[in-house]
């Protein structure tokens, strides 16, 4: 396994010794997260698998629990309502709570439906530890698909992925919630086959490429699904906050990478806000097409205010997020992406959308009250999402 990045772990007082070790697994792959479960099932003395699918047009809910032996439930759940936060509260909570009080039970990894956020059920499950404590959180994902998952147009209900009727999220924009909030990072490299041949072993290559430009220098990668470290995904107590920093746009930041495969990285920044209708102009050459790109900005009419962009697959999402203290906000966007072409595309839009130095020596007293085009997707001004 490699281990470029040392992991410093949290250790909660006693938790080895008084409560059972849960390990949440995500994926937007069913076959790449239940071979990942099924190998540790067979690795791991002890281990149970408690995983759960979705059935959209019914909304329920199937609760499986399974050990190396085979399955040892099966069971339909009626959820109250199609969310991912409901299900973990409603049926993971009082399931944990069981399976932790037997003794035969070593370690549980926790599989949640295909494209769940794991911030999301983590944060959930977190107060509710008592018999059994949040160990880790990984993701596991294709090299040789990376690019079209993250970087492709495909929405989950496209893909059968999604976790109900509404849900409108992009292929790239769940897999990149699972991969920023996950500590460790399980990339199979295998291919799909080897008739494939070098064409294969290229795209494997430069998956790997991209996702080494995402991850953050505390985020371990293993590469293969069948070489992790014994213990590494259910020894120590998994640090939530520190995932959710990852993830925290306020302190975006470039993890940069290797480029032999045409991969490139952006660091956007400027003390200057975006003009809020060159912004609208811009939006799409700035946040258009095989990007995965996230950061924050503001604009003159809410200089109180930090916004939040996030985008993947030529989706982008905006909104007015945190209030600031004192100091004025500043705008900085980080953007990933793969095509030689959209460089300077980025960077141009990048700049037009900025108040030009003319625009910004002029203060903001002009802009106290302006109409304000953006009202649309950051809502009301003073109201935060």
């Amino acid at each position: 396994m490699s281990e470029p990045h040392e992991i410093h772990r949290r250790q909660r007082p006693g938790a080895a010794e008084s409560s059972t070790p849960v390990a949440v697994v995500t994926a937007i792959d069913a076959v790449l997260r239940d071979s990942l479960v099924a190998s540790l099932l067979l690795d791991v003395p002890g281990a149970v698998a408690l995983r759960y699918e979705v059935d959209v047009e019914s909304v329920t809910l199937r609760r499986l629990v399974l050990s190396a032996d085979g399955i040892a439930e099966d069971e339909e759940v009626i959820l109250e309502h199609p969310c991912a936060s409901c299900a973990m509260r409603e049926d993971a909570v009082p399931a944990l709570n069981r399976l932790a009080s037997d003794p035969r039970i070593s370690v549980i990894l926790l599989a949640p439906p295909i494209s769940a956020d794991p911030s999301i059920v983590a944060g959930t499950l977190a107060p509710h530890q008592r018999a059994w404590h949040l160990a880790s959180a990984s993701t596991v994902l294709s090299a040789e698909s990376l690019h079209e998952d993250l970087l492709g147009d495909a929405t989950l209900a496209e893909r059968q992925l999604q976790w109900a009727e509404g849900d409108e999220r992009s292929v790239g924009e769940a897999l990149a919630a699972q991969i920023e909030y996950s500590g460790l990072l399980v990339l199979d490299a295998d291919g799909s086959s080897d008739a494939d041949g070098e064409p294969a072993m290229q795209g494997i290559a430069a998956g790997r490429e991209l996702l080494e430009h995402l991850r953050a220098p505390d985020q371990l990668l293993a590469v293969g699904l069948h070489d992790l470290e014994s213990g590494s995904m259910h020894r120590g107590a998994l640090d939530h906050q520190a995932a959710l920093l990852r993830r925290d746009a306020r302190v975006v930041e470039p993890y940069g990478g290797p480029s032999a495969h045409g991969t490139w990285t952006l660091d956007l920044h400027s003390e200057r806000p975006f003009h809020p209708d060159r912004l609208l102009e811009n939006i799409e050459a700035l946040g258009g097409g095989r990007l995965r790109s996230r950061g924050r900005f503001w604009v003159p009419d809410r200089p109180d205010t930090i916004c939040q962009w996030d985008g993947a697959g030529g989706q982008v999402s905006i909104g007015a997020t945190w209030k600031t203290a004192r100091e004025l906000p500043t705008t900085r966007l980080v953007v990933t992406g793969v095509d030689a072409a959209d460089v300077e595309r980025v960077r141009g839009a990048f700049g037009r959308s900025l108040l030009t130095e003319h625009e910004w020596a002029a203060g903001l007293e002009s802009w106290l009250g302006a109409e304000d085009p953006l009202a649309p997707w950051l809502g009301a001004r003073g109201v935060l999402r």
